[in-house]
């Protein structure tokens, strides 16, 4: 478990702002720490590089990707908006802090290299996603032959791309999440729902 402190939670806090407004290309260790009022050696008391400290802000200050406990799931619909709504909110907020990295080839491989180091990076998501959808197929809601990676795939990009253009219109949140999600696996959910004489 994650050891926490005053210090270290003024950190996150101040890089979190930051990192939103400059991204992670645009922000160096020393005025993160700057941020938060602190050295660049208290910085470094708590966490090993930019990409550690990149990392512990996208767990701990951005939204969850979650759903409720199984038990309090109703039906497939609900569940897989559930996921789209979370992976938006998650998205939107986290775009602006990992985009600029892109600009800069150089500085992506190293913060590659780096946050793989930390057992971190995009490609998790997908996993995760998969994971939901097995609890939902272990419930009896999803069909069991349903290809749960290239649903997960399509959950993810429905998401991504939404998230994307809100971000490039400047907005901290989609504001018809409920709905687009909604509408998005309506699409969905008749190839992975079990057929009506399917036993579950």
């Amino acid at each position: 478990m994650t050891s926490s402190s005053p210090a270290r939670e003024r950190i996150l806090d101040a890089a979190a702002t930051v990192l939103s407004q400059r991204g992670v290309a645009g922000a160096t260790t020393r005025e993160l720490a700057r941020a938060a009022g602190y050295s660049e050696g208290m910085l470094y008391k708590y966490f090993t590089d930019k990409q550690q400290l990149f990392v512990a802000v996208l767990s701990e200050r951005m939204p969850r990707i979650e759903l409720p406990a199984a038990s309090d799931r109703s039906d497939l619909t609900s569940s897989l908006a559930g996921i789209v709504s979370a992976l938006l909110s998650y998205f939107t907020r986290t775009f602006p802090l990992s985009v600029s990295i892109f600009s800069a080839p150089d500085l992506l491989a190293e913060h590659r290299d780096g946050v793989r180091a930390h057992g971190a990076g995009p490609e998790g998501v997908v996993p995760l996603v998969v994971g939901l959808l097995a609890e939902e197929q272990a419930a009896g809601r999803i069909r069991p032959d349903a290809d749960l990676e290239a649903a997960a795939h399509l959950l993810v990009g429905l998401a991504f791309h939404r998230a994307y253009l809100a971000a490039y219109e400047g907005e901290m949140e989609v504001t018809d999440a409920a709905d687009f999600a909604l509408r998005g696996i309506r699409l969905l959910v008749p190839a992975l729902a079990p057929a009506p004489d399917q036993p579950s």
